[in-house]
């Protein structure tokens, strides 16, 4: 296993030892349900995500990277938003440790965040392929002389989370803001990136635990 293998599928642990502390049962299913959904998107089953008992009806994502400002408004907004990412291939993400805030609200809290990125999108922002799935947003970056449009890059940075829920327990909206200072873009080898069939394969244990 890599050592972006391993990040990878440690990625959950720092929510796993939040709820082996956590009394109340509504912050619990709040934490489960978003382990669960951070566990099916980068495992390429984004559909399930957006399933009537995990995900309201019309979610709304704000998503600030990269000074833009990225608004998808209901289901169908949210559903090509995620078909985006997969046609690019660019679900398999991860975040580093994290200890969020939960309330009956929601979630908040800031995290390491990872993500590799081809260079044909990075010069768009991370958030790049989202320009044509009916999200809008306030710029649009141009793409940098230096990105090898052919190469794949590991991006990092830090990003703020704010996610509610409603009285179910279901996913309301991601609101989600990047520190721009910390981020960090390093080429990679191909031969390192995590696939979205690796990831799925990798996850499968987890999510056989963790699926209804």
């Amino acid at each position: 296993m890599s050592k972006y293998e391993h990040e990878f599928v440690h990625m959950m642990d720092g929510v796993e030892k939040q709820l082996e502390t956590i009394d109340n049962p509504r912050h619990q299913k709040i934490l489960r349900n978003y382990r669960r959904h951070a566990l099916l998107e980068v495992s390429g089953r984004y559909k399930e995500i957006l399933s009537p008992d995990m995900t309201v009806e019309e979610p709304v994502y704000r998503l600030f990277e990269d000074g833009q400002s990225i608004v998808l408004d209901g289901m169908d907004a949210v559903t090509t938003f995620y078909q985006s990412l997969a046609e690019t291939d660019t679900l398999v993400m991860w975040t580093g440790k994290s200890d969020f805030a939960v309330s009956d609200s929601g979630f908040s809290g800031e995290t390491l965040f990872s993500q590799f990125v081809p260079g044909s999108i990075l010069g768009d922002g991370v958030f790049g392929a989202v320009h044509e799935s009916g999200g809008s947003t306030s710029t649009v970056l141009e793409q940098s002389s230096d990105i090898d449009p052919d190469g794949w890059y590991l991006v990092r940075r830090t990003l703020a989370f704010v996610w509610p829920y409603d009285e179910q327990g279901r996913l309301i909206g991601e609101h989600v803001y990047e520190d721009s200072a910390s981020k960090v873009v390093t080429k990679v080898d191909p031969s390192e990136v995590i696939t979205a069939a690796r990831a799925a394969e990798l996850l499968a244990p987890l999510l056989e635990t963790h699926l209804p």
